[in-house]
């Protein structure tokens, strides 16, 4: 359930692009980011950091997409997320040596460290690799193939990924009886 409300957005953004145009589109993301964040609120749960940086990088190249009229900003707009993410991850490595994967799903899961690190460096690769997929995509075929990509291309590399990311770690967590 977590997953479609993550995703309620960019299929919002699909819909209003499939019916309206990309500037309508735009705005209807916007408007849904910062209605998840407010429903959140509203229900008194925890926003996840991911989704601040996801509302402020809407609103920022959303908004530039709304007032310049020039589709190029929402186009760049996951990849910059993308990016944001694995300098993030990248960048709590190699400056604090604090490994943010492992900050973020310690509770879940008991992992030894060649185990979190791996996680957080392929998370790193995985990130950069979408952000130059999406400009790849973006740039390189017309912006409704771009829009299908949003939606089922990344969002089915993402569960590609996180399945093998699943079968890596499983040879490292033993089994409760």
């Amino acid at each position: 359930m977590k997953f479609l409300f993550d995703l309620l957005p960019v299929i919002l953004f699909f819909i209003a692009y499939k019916v309206f145009d990309i500037y309508v589109a735009t705005g209807v993301a916007m408007a849904a980011s910062f209605a998840q964040i407010g429903w959140l609120w509203f229900k008194g749960r925890k926003i996840d950091t991911m989704l601040w940086v996801s509302l402020v990088v809407i609103m920022v190249f959303g908004g530039m997409t709304l007032i310049l009229q020039d589709e190029t900003f929402i186009k760049w707009k996951p990849t910059v997320l993308y990016w944001t993410f694995a300098a993030t991850l990248l960048g709590g490595t190699l400056f604090f040596r604090k490994n943010l994967m492992r900050a973020l799903l310690s509770e879940q899961m008991e992992l030894p460290e060649v185990a979190w690190s791996k996680l957080n460096w392929s998370w790193v690769g995985f990130f950069i690799f979408m952000g130059i997929a999406n400009l790849f995509v973006a740039f390189n075929f017309s912006t409704d193939d771009w829009v299908n990509f949003k939606l089922f291309g990344a969002t089915g590399l993402m569960l590609v990924f996180v399945v093998i990311q699943g079968l890596m770690l499983s040879k490292y967590i033993e089994e409760t009886k």
